[in-house]
């Protein structure tokens, strides 16, 4: 069998105007098959194609700078993205919000199951998740930006009981990474820090009669590789490049802690100013309970599992990220998504299914924006495509839900440190609002379904009730009229007089 290795500017060739490309990544460089899309990036700065490609990714890809996403943010290039999340490309963002190319999003998980569903040459992926959000159809069925206009997202009844019907689409090319591959194109994840959708989106591609280019660190010889080893089989791969400067992330070359190759220090957390942050994160993690399944969200939330580890609690609790990891010490910042020491990974589209059927007991989640119905948005704020990734399949469907975010922004200065909070100066943003801009979460859908809500924030925690979104607890040392009540567009309920949160959470 002839060998499938060839060069970065050769498999850029496979991909032709028009096709659909989906995209593999998390942030920071997870998984990002980054020299291919820098071929590609190169190949349409040179010749101008391939153009008019639709993009469609689960997860965040990029640096906010020039990688990942970034890549394909020309004008003219792409015409279309189904991205979950956007905001590590804002030059992407940017020509959503000129109308210069049609922008969709999709629930993260959502595009990963969608992508097996695409595979199996399933009639699109039938779930609850998403109902209620502006992925519903109706509200804006997942079109951010005027020039998106196709339905993707129908609303189905079966058995009684509403559903979200994700339409099928053929994916032409995949673009995947791995660590290590033979002559034949089998593909090994060894030395990765996740397995994300890396295969469903392989075998998406395959099935649709599309291509799968796969970037690796390291080619080896035939029959080398255990099977137990090889997580996309060669039988599925059309083309293979090597990149020995492949790196885990883009700060990171190789740890194989990160890759559960083996179990190795921790280097400690730098050091931060206490801040109002750090309270909001305390709070949070009082709603913690022993043998808890728990996932954390980007930002304020990954805090509490900075608290986690800093109390060496991981024992404790069950730790899981979307992306398929279980257990280890989650990193933070651009790094999320990577877990030192991880017990288990398993494929992203698996860890959704166990997600979307009610496994997680709590999710610590943020906010851009909730409002009296107690919807949250997450997904579009200032204007600009921002997309959930995976926060609608896990706030929607973990048993307790925490959301964790400022009060306001822009602008806003508190003091803390020693047991009290003082508001210094008000945000010029509030984020408290009468409604929305978007629904990334459905107050009315948790209410039916039973879940429990609080929204933590550093001057008062809330609560989601029948009646709307309760005033539970207010901070010490902060004024309940002039520094809440009276910086909120709402009123909120009020059923007796709010507690004091602990003063050991606004202790440096």
């Amino acid at each position: 069998m002839r060998s499938k290795f060839m060069s970065a500017a050769a498999a850029a060739e496979l991909v032709k105007d028009g096709d659909t490309v989906g995209l593999i990544g998390g942030g920071g460089g997870l998984v990002e098959a980054s020299t291919l899309f820098a071929a590609l990036e190169q190949r349409f700065v040179d010749s101008g194609h391939p153009r008019d490609l639709t993009c469609v990714h689960a997860l965040g890809i990029g640096d906010r700078k020039s990688r990942g996403m970034n890549c394909f943010a020309h004008e003219h290039m792409v015409k279309r993205v189904i991205g979950g999340h956007w905001v590590w490309s804002p030059r992407m963002q940017q020509l959503a919000r000129e109308n210069k190319i049609e922008a969709y999003v999709l629930p993260g998980g959502v595009v990963m199951q969608l992508l097996r569903e695409i595979a199996a040459k399933r009639p699109g992926l039938l779930t609850h998740v998403g109902l209620g959000t502006f992925v519903d159809p109706r509200q804006s069925g997942g079109r951010m930006n005027e020039a998106a206009r196709d339905e993707l997202v129908d609303l189905m009844q079966i058995d009684g009981r509403e559903l979200l019907r994700y339409r099928p689409f053929p994916v032409n090319v995949a673009l995947i990474r791995g660590s290590y591959a033979d002559p034949d194109g089998n593909i090994s994840l060894e030395q990765e820090p996740a397995n994300v959708d890396i295969y469903a989106m392989a075998a998406a591609a395959r099935n649709s009669g599309g291509k799968v280019i796969a970037q690796v660190r390291t080619a080896v010889a035939s029959n080398t590789l255990p099977a137990r080893a090889v997580r996309v089989p060669g039988a599925i791969v059309d083309a293979v490049v090597v990149d020995p400067a492949q790196s885990q992330s883009y700060d990171i070359v190789y740890d194989p802690t990160l890759s559960g190759e083996r179990f190795g220090p921790v280097p400690p957390e730098p050091d931060t100013p206490f801040s109002a942050r750090h309270a909001i994160a305390r709070r949070a993690h009082a709603e913690l309970r022993d043998g808890a399944v728990i996932n954390y969200g980007f930002g304020i939330p990954d805090m509490v599992a900075s608290i986690v580890a800093a109390r060496s609690d991981s024992h404790r609790y069950y730790q899981t990220i979307e992306h398929g990891t279980y257990g280890g010490t989650l990193l933070t910042g651009t790094l999320f998504g990577y877990a030192r020491n991880p017990s288990c990974m398993i494929d992203g589209p698996s860890q959704f299914d166990f997600y979307s059927g009610g496994g997680l007991d709590i999710a610590f989640l943020g906010f851009g924006e909730l409002d009296r119905h107690g919807n949250v948005n997450v997904s579009k704020l200032g204007g600009d495509t921002v997309g959930p990734g995976g926060f609608i399949d896990i706030a929607q469907n973990a048993r307790k839900v925490v959301f964790c975010g400022t009060f306001d922004t822009k602008n806003s200065r508190c003091e803390t440190g020693d047991g009290a909070l003082r508001v210094v100066r008000h945000g010029d943003v509030r984020k408290l609002v009468t409604d929305v801009a978007q629904i990334t979460f459905s107050g009315e859908q948790a209410r039916s379904a039973g879940q429990q809500v609080y929204y933590v924030t550093e001057r008062a925690v809330f609560e989601l009730h029948a009646q709307g979104v309760a005033l539970i607890e207010v901070a010490p040392g902060v004024d309940l009229h002039a520094d809440v009540l009276e910086c909120m567009d709402f009123e909120p309920v009020i059923e007796q007089a709010p507690a004091i949160m602990s003063t050991e959470h606004f202790s440096a």
